[in-house]
């Protein structure tokens, strides 16, 4: 833990907090685009400790969050069938669909079962031969190689009783979806270390160049993250937009080639429904041709569903990063970790979350923030959140 604990280390907090002050003369925002970096922006007070003229904008990059609301229904059609056992990580249990969740779904009867691997959940098609096993594979890139390596296997041993029900997104897609909105402020990205452990960085030079916007990849410790704003900062006021690395200790500019040519083998990239977003092209994964039977939404036939989402819930525009958690009115009231409107809400990497957890609960334009200092800071990693990536 000694590694982990110099990047929480106060005293170099204040100094990249004072560069960075000493750096900014105008108003800039940035976005972070992982919902890990979101809670630990918010955990350790880091928004409420920069200079007032650098914002940051939360982004979609909480993978349970964005899971559109007709994937979540799916799941639940599939997992109320007596033949399936119904495998997924347990934040997506409580994420609610048009009428239920996991949850409801497992208490009247269906066989819904947390798993901490898709490797687990291929052992239970192992042992289940007359039971279908369906898992329940959501996530960024990050968790992509891993659900690709158990369909992989599946084919290998010959199990025909295990699937994938996919959603599975991709980021670089998403930033030219938040480029590209008219309502756009983002001047700067954080991106995720994580994602880019896996997929390298080839694919963000050209978002930077065509829309004139720094990219940072950074980690989730503290330092991490004020390390990216100091640079992504720095950059604004040159005038500059490149990729940056500031988490060269786990990220390559070539990514992880093994995990690289799994993805290829497995996956194709295909348009992707993002909630509260909409369709972006080119933004998910879908399983190519050679591994289409291990489809659940085919092998089920669910592909038909269609719903809408719940009026009261601003999760969207939180997404979008047009709002704060705070300013949607259900925010602490309607929507609460108990009765969660939203996947904002129930996901441990949701914004909704985060500020309910961390009792962010009102914070009106008109009152100021309650700052705390730098000594503060609580010594707590990002590995201690439980994130799906």
């Amino acid at each position: 833990m000694k590694y982990i604990d110099e990047f929480n280390d106060p005293e170099l907090a204040r100094r990249l907090l004072d560069e960075i002050g000493a750096t900014v003369t105008r108003p800039w925002a940035l976005m972070e685009v992982c919902g890990g970096q979101t809670h630990s922006i918010i955990r350790h007070g880091i928004d409420q400790l920069l200079p007032e003229k650098v914002e940051l904008i939360h982004g979609p990059g909480c993978p349970v969050c964005v899971t559109p609301l007709e994937v979540i229904d799916k799941a639940l059609d599939i997992a109320a069938r007596p033949e399936v056992i119904f495998c997924s990580f347990g934040d997506m249990l409580r994420v609610p669909g048009t009428d239920r969740d996991l949850f409801r779904v497992k208490g009247e009867g269906g066989d819904v079962r947390v798993v901490y691997s898709p490797l687990d959940a291929l052992g239970l098609a192992r042992k289940n031969p007359d039971r279908q096993v369906v898992f329940f594979a959501i996530g960024f890139e990050t968790t992509a190689p891993a659900n690709a390596m158990a369909v992989h296997q599946a084919r290998r041993l010959g199990l025909d009783n295990f699937s994938l029900l996919v959603s599975h997104v991709r980021v670089p897609p998403a930033i030219e979806a938040i480029m590209t909105a008219p309502q756009c402020r983002v001047q700067g990205f954080l991106a995720a270390g994580h994602v880019c452990s896996v997929m390298g960085t080839a694919e963000y030079p050209g978002l930077a160049d065509k829309h004139r916007v720094p990219i940072v990849v950074t980690g989730f410790e503290p330092l991490d993250i004020l390390e990216g704003i100091r640079r992504a900062v720095h950059q604004l006021e040159r005038g500059e937009h490149r990729v940056e690395n500031a988490y060269q200790r786990a990220v390559r500019e070539e990514g992880n080639p093994a995990a690289l040519r799994m993805l290829e083998d497995v996956f194709e990239v295909a348009d992707r429904n993002w909630r509260g977003i909409g369709r972006i092209p080119a933004s998910g994964w879908r399983l190519s041709d050679a591994y289409r039977a291990y489809d659940a939404e085919h092998r089920f036939d669910v592909t038909g569903i269609r719903t809408e989402e719940p009026a009261v819930c601003r999760a969207g525009e939180v997404l979008q990063g047009l709002i704060k958690p705070t300013e949607c009115e259900a925010f602490g009231k309607a929507c609460t970790p108990r009765t969660p409107l939203g996947a904002t809400m129930v996901s441990s990497e949701g914004a909704c979350a985060a500020y309910y957890l961390y009792r962010r609960m009102n914070t009106p334009a008109s009152q100021e923030p309650q700052v705390r200092q730098v000594s503060e800071i609580p010594q707590v990693s990002h590995e201690e959140m439980n994130p799906v990536g």
